[in-house]
């Protein structure tokens, strides 16, 4: 776990060991032949919104070169269960996504604040995130991560709306 001080802000994090077996994308990422890769944040959770929206960024946005940033937000990264539930979501998210290079991380604090600071430290070129669906009235009145980033992210998020398969399926 690593604590990084930010404007007086404690910011803690750890990076999620991939699965080993993941075959490495075969595209050669340093030569000029290709274009260069992007970064792209994907903010990831246990639901099948959160799920949806990482299958919908793989098929409609991520190309070979680019570079996914799995971030979970949690309220304790030294919690060893929580640590454990998420590897295993990272694990199964990174083999399903093995034709790009993946990069897992937990981070710790209030969802809309740790996608937004990663944003900020990786420059992507997009944060991609799902919805709960909920209407204009409900996400006013008890707020919403999306929302949150819309207006404080410096990066444009993209937020994904669960079709008709998404409520049925889960990550886990």
């Amino acid at each position: 776990m690593m604590t990084i001080e930010e404007d007086q802000e404690e910011y803690n994090w750890r990076e999620v060991q991939l699965p080993s077996q993941i075959p490495k994308p075969e595209l050669e990422r340093e030569t000029g032949e290709r274009r260069r890769g992007r970064d792209v944040v994907i903010a990831v959770d246990h639901g099948p919104n959160s799920k949806h929206a990482f299958d919908w960024a793989l098929a409609h946005f991520c190309r070979l070169a680019d570079t996914l940033h799995l971030v979970h937000a949690v309220s304790n990264v030294k919690n060893e269960d929580v640590y454990q539930a998420t590897q295993i979501l990272m694990d199964k998210l990174a083999v399903e996504a093995f034709q790009v290079k993946s990069v897992a991380r937990i981070v710790e604090g209030d969802a809309g604040k740790v996608i937004c600071k990663e944003a900020e430290r990786l420059r992507p070129a997009a944060v991609i995130m799902g919805s709960r669906g909920r209407g204009l009235v409900q996400s006013v009145l008890q707020g919403s991560v999306g929302e949150y980033c819309i207006h404080h992210c410096k990066t444009a998020p993209i937020i994904i709306v669960p079709g008709k398969e998404a409520g049925e399926l889960s990550a886990v």
